[in-house]
């Protein structure tokens, strides 16, 4: 059972303000603040997001082929998932929208301040 993940960053104040702002427009709140960590998760409940300065003290790094994946309540989040980030510094990976390989998927990408790949989406009921 999966009940979390980890991305890792090089400035952990700099990465605590980015997501601090970018997490709110789906409902997630700062849960823990830590020396070398910041857990994420729903107001009043357990992190499933930490965002950590590596343990081994090497640079953190993002992995090719991984993304952390979001789900959002609506169209409106996602876009402002997405304006958030681009705002704060983050790069765009592929605007709001539909795509054309999953006909009920509305979504998003993009990377944090330390490139860590994020993809914000909500998908409709087909019922």
């Amino acid at each position: 059972m999966l009940t979390g993940a980890c991305v890792g960053t090089n400035k952990l104040a700099a990465a605590g303000a980015f997501y601090d702002q970018v997490l709110t427009t789906i409902g997630m709140v700062r849960i823990v603040s830590g020396s070398h960590e910041l857990g994420y998760g729903a107001d009043g409940g357990t992190p499933s997001l930490w965002v950590v300065v590596p343990f081994n003290e090497e640079p953190a790094t993002f992995g090719n082929g991984t993304q952390i994946m979001f789900g959002a309540k609506s169209q409106a989040d996602v876009a402002a998932f997405h304006e958030t980030a681009l705002r704060l510094g983050g790069m765009d990976e592929g605007a709001p929208g539909p795509r054309d390989y999953a006909p009920d998927y509305y979504g998003a990408y993009c990377r944090d301040l330390d490139g860590n790949k994020l993809h914000v989406a909500v998908i409709r009921p087909t019922d």
